[in-house]
């Protein structure tokens, strides 16, 4: 089971971009996605969320900005980044709860990371 980031680049302050990322792998089912960032000299931190349901919640920072949301069919979560800032600026990371095939339980997985610069 793994997970795979895609849609990182350089862009510049008010500009767009939209990152996805895929599970694969033999699963079953998959719960809470979601995408944090870690700027350098900084903590990871969460950005946004979504449920299986399509509950979503976001940083207080982002909110307005972007949007995440999800393809269940895909197994994907998608982050729209509109009108970005240089504090946009870090490594973002995707996480989700999985549950394997012939499991009952859900363990956390983490994409590798992809990286967001805002600059002019």
């Amino acid at each position: 089971v793994q997970l795979q980031a895609s849609g990182g680049g350089s862009v510049q302050p008010g500009g767009s971009l939209r990152l996805s990322c895929a599970a694969s792998g033999n699963i079953a089912s998959v719960g809470v996605m979601g995408w944090y960032r870690q700027a350098p000299g900084n903590e990871r931190e969460l950005v946004a969320t979504i449920g299986s349901g399509g509950t979503t919640s976001y940083a207080d920072s982002v909110k307005g900005r972007f949007t995440i949301s999800r393809d269940n069919t895909k197994k994907t979560v998608y982050l729209q980044m509109n009108s970005l800032k240089p504090e946009d600026t870090a490594v973002y990371y995707c996480n989700a709860d999985i549950r394997r095939a012939g499991s009952v339980i859900y363990l956390e997985r983490w994409g590798q990371g992809t990286q967001v610069t805002v600059s002019s």
